[in-house]
C-alpha cells in the first residue's frame, strides 16, 4: 500500500470549489488510477498548508490532480506497508480520524424495514460513536484521551451542473489511542472507519506517541 500526500493552492479556482464539492476531489482521485480499487483520502490543514492524503493499493498518478488542485510541490508518495508491519499490539498511538458518524433509526417495526440514517451532531454522542467501534477495529480509547477538533455539515450535487444533492457531517477526532489487535487495527487503517468514504471520510492516520 501507498500513503500519498499532495499539496493544494487554495488560490486556484477549482481548489476553492472542490473543497466545499468533495465529489470533484473523489473524481480527481479516482481518475488517479488505471484500475478502480479501494482507497481512502482526506483534506488536511496543518500549519496553515492545505494537503490530499490518499492512502491506495498502488502508486497514483496525481499529474491531472495537480494540475486542477495542486502547487508546483507536486506530490509524494511513501510505502505504508512497513509502517503497518512495525505496529504492535500495546502501542500507544497519536491518531487523526475524519469520518461520518451516523446511527439509524427504524422507521416502524415492520420485519426488513430500512432505518433513516442520521447524523450524530453533539460531541458527547459522536465520540460515543467512536468508543462504541473501537474494540472492532483493534484498539481502545479513554474518554479523556480524544476529542472533536472539527464538525461540520458538507452540502454539495453530485454534479456540478445539477444532480442529486448530498448532505453530509463530517467529523474529526484527535488524541490518543491504544492498540489491542494488530491484525483488526491495520486492517481499520486499510479500510476506514465509518461512512461516506468517497468524499473525503474514514482515513485514520497514526503516529508514535511522544515520551
Amino acid at each position: 500500500m501507498y500513503l500519498t500526500r499532495m499539496k493544494l493552492d487554495p488560490a486556484k479556482r477549482k481548489t476553492a470549489i472542490a473543497l466545499v464539492s468533495p465529489n470533484l476531489f473523489h473524481g480527481a482521485v479516482e481518475m488517479s488510477f488505471e484500475e478502480r480499487t479501494r482507497k481512502l483520502w482526506r483534506i488536511d490543514n496543518l500549519n496553515g498548508n492545505l494537503y490530499l492524503l490518499l492512502l491506495s493499493r498502488d502508486k497514483p498518478d496525481l499529474t491531472s490532480a495537480a494540475d486542477q488542485f495542486g502547487t508546483d510541490e507536486g506530490w509524494q508518495t511513501l510505502s505504508y506497508d512497513k509502517f503497518l508491519s512495525e505496529i504492535k499490539e500495546g502501542d500507544r498511538r497519536k491518531f487523526r480520524l475524519c469520518t461520518n458518524p451516523v446511527i439509524s433509526c427504524k422507521k416502524g417495526t415492520a420485519k426488513g424495514e430500512r432505518g433513516t440514517v442520521m447524523a450524530h451532531i453533539t460531541t458527547h454522542w459522536q465520540k460515543q460513536w467512536l468508543s462504541d467501534r473501537a474494540e472492532k477495529n483493534g484498539f481502545a480509547l479513554l474518554a479523556d484521551d480524544f476529542t472533536v477538533v472539527e464538525s461540520k455539515w458538507i452540502s454539495f450535487r453530485k454534479k456540478t451542473n445539477g444532480g442529486r444533492p448530498v448532505t453530509v457531517h463530517s467529523v474529526t477526532f484527535e488524541g490518543i489511542l491504544t492498540v489491542t489487535d494488530k491484525e483488526k487495527f491495520c486492517s481499520a487503517l486499510k479500510d476506514g472507519i465509518g461512512r461516506a468514504k468517497a468524499y473525503g471520510m474514514g482515513l485514520m492516520t497514526v503516529m508514535r506517541k511522544e515520551a
